[in-house]
């Protein structure tokens, strides 16, 4: 049996948003962190309300996050 899990790409995050807007559970938000191209990219604040439904992933333009199955 496959695993899902949700995944962030700290590098290729640019901190437009849409994750954090379209996610129905409010998992998302930016972060304080900066990546090396000078963006605070996405993080899980609230990690145990993640359905992995992957709306996020969808509407990610930059294929920054989404989830995996493993």
């Amino acid at each position: 049996m496959s695993e899902k899990r949700h995944v962030i790409d700290a590098r290729r995050c640019k901190a437009c948003g849409l994750c954090v807007d379209n996610c129905p559970k409010d998992v998302l938000a930016l972060g304080s962190t900066i990546n090396a191209q000078g963006y605070n990219y996405v993080y899980q604040k609230n990690p145990d309300k993640c359905v992995l439904c992957d709306i996020c992933g969808i509407v990610c333009p930059d294929v920054a996050i989404g989830v995996v199955v493993e």
